[in-house]
């Protein structure tokens, strides 16, 4: 298990109480759920976007969960489209690909977040590898994101 170093350091920073779950090693947060035997609902997984004048955020939710670009664009008044994984890559050298912590402060990234990742009492977000889940109560959660946008974007992809 080994969690993002910018992760921690951002933990670490802001004195949050967390544990670190681990579970099989797996290729997406949706699995990585599965894995652990964690409702999918409770995972908050990261998707990095860029609007029309190039400018990056990050955009968190459910596992279960898939984006509404349309949505999201037309709300926040941009036109976001994924982008590319090489990109990703570079910006989160410190994961393994894919395994975005959920968290854009520690990226120093704008960010918005599902307003339903805060309808459970407990949350897991992905620690920078696929092998481990950081958890942590909703209210160190909503702690952490309290300055950033929440709003509804997504839906979910499986019942």
């Amino acid at each position: 298990m080994t969690i993002s170093t910018r992760l921690n350091d951002y933990l670490s920073d802001n004195e949050v109480n967390y544990n670190l779950v681990a579970h099989p090693h797996s290729f997406n947060s949706l699995s990585s759920a599965i894995a652990a035997h964690i409702s999918p609902a409770q995972v908050a997984k990261a998707v990095i976007l860029e609007d029309h004048e190039g400018r990056r955020m990050m955009a968190v939710l459910p596992a279960d969960h898939k984006i509404n670009l349309g949505a999201l664009s037309e709300k926040l008044n941009r036109d976001f489209h994924l982008i590319k994984e090489q990109a990703v890559y570079r910006m989160f050298n410190d994961c393994e690909h894919g395994a975005i912590p959920p968290i854009g402060d520690v990226y120093n990234m704008d960010a918005v977040y599902d307003d339903l990742l805060v309808e459970s009492s407990e949350l897991y977000l992905e620690a920078g590898d696929h092998s481990s889940f950081i958890h942590m109560e909703r209210k160190d959660f909503v702690r952490l994101i309290k300055d950033a946008k929440h709003l509804r974007f997504s839906h979910q992809t499986i019942h």
